[in-house]
C-alpha cells in the first residue's frame, strides 16, 4: 500500500500544499535530504485554529491540530517529489506549540503529528522528535511544526 493509500484509509485527503507567506520557500533540498520550513494548522477548505493550548484548546484538540499541520507538511512534501513512496525516513520534527504558561503537555500535542507519520510510513515515519512551547505563534496559530526527511531513489 502507498502512502498515499494508506492516508485515504485513515480518512485523510492531501490538502494543496500551503504556499509560503513571506521571502522564504517551503522546502529546500540538500543531497537526499528535504528540509521543510514550518508549516501551520489550517488546512485549505477545513478548520480555522486560531488561540493557545491550554486556554482556547485542550492537549486532545491540539493533538488534532497536530495531525492537521502534519497534513500540510505532507502536501509540500508530495508536491515537491510527486510520490510519498519515495519518503525513505522521516529524519526529524520539530514541533513548536502556543502555549499558556501553565500548560505542559506538548509533547501529547505533537505525537498528534508523530502518530500519523507511523501510521502513514510504519518504522520509516519513526523520526528524532522535539517538542517546544512557545509563547505565540504566526496568526494565533496553535501549532507549527518543521520536518527533515530522507529521500530514495
Amino acid at each position: 500500500m502507498t502512502p498515499e493509500e494508506r492516508l485515504r484509509e485513515l480518512g485523510h485527503v492531501l490538502p494543496p500544499a500551503p504556499k509560503s507567506v513571506a521571502n522564504y520557500v517551503g522546502s529546500v533540498r540538500t543531497g537526499n535530504l528535504l528540509f521543510l520550513s514550518g508549516k501551520g494548522t489550517d488546512l485549505a477548505g477545513g478548520k480555522q485554529w486560531k488561540g493557545k493550548l491550554g486556554t482556547e484548546f485542550t492537549t486532545e484538540e491540539g493533538y488534532q491540530a497536530a495531525r492537521d499541520t502534519m497534513l500540510n507538511l505532507l502536501a509540500v512534501v508530495h508536491e515537491d517529489i510527486g510520490d510519498l513512496s519515495r519518503v525513505q525516513r522521516i529524519v526529524k520534527v520539530l514541533g513548536m506549540v502556543n502555549s499558556a504558561p501553565h500548560f505542559t503537555d506538548q509533547p501529547k500535542v505533537i505525537n498528534g503529528a508523530s502518530d500519523l507519520l507511523v501510521e502513514v510510513f510504519g518504522d520509516r515515519g519513526r523520526h528524532a522528535r522535539s517538542a517546544v512551547g512557545v509563547a505565540s505563534l504566526p496568526g494565533g496559530i496553535p501549532v507549527e511544526i518543521e520536518m527533515i526527511v530522507e529521500l530514495g531513489d
